[in-house]
């Protein structure tokens, strides 16, 4: 569990960030990387069906595809690119491997070296006491997991995680396997990033979902960006920003970093993206202070109703609350809301009468609002926002929460969610003949609080990589190695293998480029983006190995292997044929009839969404519902800052692609602390000096400490810093998390820095800090470049 942080100082250079996105750099880094893992034919033959109708979705981000007559033959971005070049790599982790390396050995690596060894090829287990993992023949291993579950007192001992990779047919029998075993332990993906959009909208506007299309993005008057980097998360929304600002659209982001994306952008799918000066997408950036949101949002509120610029007839048609909402915002302190975003009055009018002249706006927001304190608040304000004007359930308006994972929001749809509602429950009782549990399950937050204090003693992982992406990281690390046993459903190694229970699993499985032949016949998998758009998704390639199975086949067969013939489920017609998977979706899911003609089509078909389609709610009131919530201001004591976390653009969520973050200038590192100058020199240092970052929550009184990050002065609010996850989810309190959601709170993380401790680097405990280390091993520091702040 140990690792040593071995930093040299002189291996560091400071200069400045770049100021525009994508362009021939995006080309040529994706030719790259995707050659250099697949070679010349695989690099053709994934990157022109990646995003097609005909071919297979993305496993990054969850950005929706044009209609397919309006689609690029290169319909990706540089960051799809890595995705899909990580997937086919044609490195191999075989048996043999695992030999050669120990389970001690391979956790002193890195996490972009663990990645890089390659596809896993066969089942893999650790034994209790083992120090290696070997082979274990299939139905061996689904007869592990059943007698573990068959041995544990109550099936609610059972942990089923979900990672947002996961297809609606894996989804839709993970869950139905969790509830006919017993359970409601269904954390996910979504607990740590989405879930307060997911609560907020739900008491708002009746469904956790965005109320916008793909038409209503090139349509809007002004579209706001809050909490979001497009270029790095979402690339190819640039393109979709593109074609709006080219219709006339106006553009706001609210980030308290200027992120290049939206500044400058070259469109590599275009020429004059190449050649160009490129679009500057953002008309109004406003560097808003973190956990100032809630605030502005108000203040946009309170300007509104000043100006009488609302949309009366849905406010008196559609909607409740407005009266004491509009006299809450309308007494809003204009100190408090400065201090707490840090704004002038002045800057948050510019956004206002952007908005009063806009007759469609749309709301964007992704992680810099929803892992917050207040962030279910924040949320509800926005919905707010757009009650007052009526931007709901209208051509070029709407709210667009933006998923960070390509099918997170589909789980969810398929039923993944430790609070399933009565009606998905009662749907599945009468397609299955079983009473599902109807207790609520543990979320993420609550399922490492039930390994930890030994309720939970086995974990399921279907994708993902549970211990990079959980807060308090050190606190997880201890709960996962209590269990008896561990499953990991995986493509790759990654530091959930190696930080396990007594007994570990690793099933091996098909990844998104790879055919998928199961019953004699080519199978596919379907998916939802974050405008649910449902469509189906075909690998193009040869297996990694013969011995891989599909993640539907694996759920299904760990089934039939725990439940046999319970219920009368058919789980092996189930993994062999996925229409029999969808026929039970189309009897299950609201929405989704007819599902596997629908979904076979190409481009899909989009579900229901009552605000969007008829301007109906499913909330208690049966309206829109205004919420008023108190501005809270997050004190930060003398001689700290607040840190929020976040990602490089070399990564995917937990995936390190590699070191080069180079919209913000740096290459060849990752433990770097954004700070702004005023504030490096009040603090008593100097931009470059190594220091420790730690954080003492006062609910536990327990000192968390993130060691040797490089302090790089940058352009970031006054009294904040940022820096990468996962080195710095250690700090993240487990019990910190936002009121209403249970998230953890990864985006207001109030830190001090110290000088680097070398005692403290060098020893490693995972009790100071994380376990994993995605940069800091001495093998990593002797074979990577100098860390540059690149002008």
């Amino acid at each position: 569990m140990s690792k040593a942080h071995d930093v040299n100082e002189d291996d560091l250079e400071i200069h400045g960030p770049k100021s525009a996105a994508a362009g021939v750099t995006a080309v040529r880094v994706s030719m790259q990387r995707a050659i250099g893992h697949m070679g010349v034919k695989n690099t053709a033959k994934t990157l022109l069906k990646l995003n097609q109708a005909d071919g297979f979705d993305c496993m990054s981000c969850a950005w929706p595809d044009p209609d397919p007559e309006h689609r690029h033959a290169a319909e990706f971005c540089e960051n799809g690119a890595k995705a899909v070049a990580e997937e086919a790599t044609k490195a191999r982790a075989t048996p043999e491997f695992f030999a050669r390396h120990s389970i001690a050995e391979l956790d002193s690596h890195d996490e972009h070296w663990l990645g890089q060894q390659g596809r896993i090829t066969h089942p893999m287990v650790k034994r209790p006491g083992g120090t290696h993992y070997e082979p274990i023949a299939w139905d061996e291993a689904f007869k592990l997991v059943a007698g573990h579950l068959h041995r544990l007192d109550s099936p609610d001992q059972a942990l089923f995680y979900t990672s947002g990779r996961a297809s609606n047919e894996a989804a839709f029998s993970y869950q139905l396997f969790a509830r006919a075993f017993g359970t409601n332990n269904m954390p996910d993906c979504s607990n740590m990033c989405h879930e307060s959009t997911s609560i907020a909208l739900a008491e708002s506007i009746g469904i956790g979902k965005a109320s916008v299309s793909m038409n209503d993005v090139y349509q809007a008057d002004v579209i706001l960006i809050a909490g979001q980097n497009p270029g790095t998360n979402h690339p190819r929304m640039l393109s979709a920003l593109e074609i709006a600002k080219r219709r006339g659209a106006k553009i706001i982001a609210v980030n308290p970093l200027r992120e290049a994306g939206l500044h400058n952008f070259r469109n590599p799918q275009v020429p004059r993206g190449i050649v160009g000066k490129g679009t500057e997408i953002a008309d109004l950036h406003l560097p808003i202070r973190i956990n100032g949101d809630l605030a502005f949002f108000q203040a946009l509120g309170s300007l509104l109703v000043e100006w009488d610029a609302l949309d009366h007839d849905f406010i008196e048609r559609h909607s409740t609350g407005f009266e004491q909402w509009a006299q809450h915002v309308a007494a809003v302190d204009w100190t408090t809301v400065e201090t707490a975003t840090g704004l002038t009055r002045q800057q948050i009018t510019e956004a206002a009468e952007m908005i009063r002249a806009s007759d469609k706006t749309i709301y964007c927001w992704a992680m810099g609002l929803t892992q917050h304190r207040n962030a279910v608040a924040t949320i509800k304000e926005v919905c707010n926002v757009a009650f007052a004007r009526g931007d709901i359930g209208k051509p070029g308006a709407g709210l667009f929460p933006i998923r960070g994972h390509s099918n997170v929001q589909g789980d969810r749809t398929m039923g993944i969610w430790e609070r399933p509602p009565a009606q998905f429950l009662d749907a599945l009782q009468a397609e299955f003949g079983f009473d599902p549990p109807r207790e609520h399950g543990f979320d993420t937050v609550n399922a490492v609080r039930a390994m930890r204090d030994d309720e939970a003693h086995v974990f399921v992982g279907l994708g993902g990589n549970f211990v990079q992406a959980a807060p308090d990281t050190p606190v997880t690390a201890r709960a996962l190695m209590r269990t008896r046993l561990t499953v990991q459903i995986s493509t790759k190694l990654n530091r959930s293998h190696l930080v396990c229970g007594e007994t570990a699993l690793i099933l091996p499985t098909l990844g998104r480029t790879e055919k998928d032949v199961r019953g004699g016949k080519e199978q596919f998998v379907s998916v939802e983006d974050s405008v649910c758009a449902v469509h189906a998704s075909r690998g193009v390639l040869e297996p990694a190995s013969p011995e891989l199975r599909s993640e539907t086949a694996i759920v299904c067969g760990i089934a039939e292997a725990t439940l046999g013939d319970r219920y009368g489920i058919r789980w092996a017609a189930m993994a062999d044929d996925y229409d029999v998977v969808r026929d039970h979706i189309s009897r299950v899911v609201a929405g989704c009839e007819d599902y596997t003609a629908k979904v076979d089509r190409p481009g899909g078909f989009i579900l229901p969404h009552p605000p969007r389609d008829t301007r109906t709610f499913d909330t208690k009131s049966g309206s829109a519902e205004f919420v008023c919530s108190p501005i809270d201001v997050l004190q930060v004591p003398d001689g700290h800052l607040l840190l929020q976390t976040l990602r490089s653009h070399d990564q995917f969520n937990t995936t390190i692609y590699g070191f080069s973050d180079r919209y913000r200038g740096i290459e060849g590192g990752r433990r770097v602390v954004f700070v702004h100058p005023d504030d490096i020199e009040a603090l008593g240092f100097r931009d470059g000096d190594m220091v420790d970052l730690s954080t003492r929550w006062d609910e536990d009184e327990i000192d968390r400490v993130a060691p040797a990050f490089r302090i790089v002065s940058y352009d970031t609010p006054r009294g904040t810093a940022a820096a990468y996850y996962p080195e710095t989810n250690p700090l993240v309190p487990l019990d910190s998390t936002a009121e209403g959601s249970n998230c953890p709170t990864s985006k207001s993380v109030i830190v001090s820095l110290a000088p680097m401790d070398s005692t403290v680097r060098r020893t490693g405990s995972f009790e100071s800090f994380s376990a994993q280390d995605s940069t800091g091993s001495d093998e990593g520091h002797k074979k990577r470049p100098e860390i540059k702040h690149l002008s």
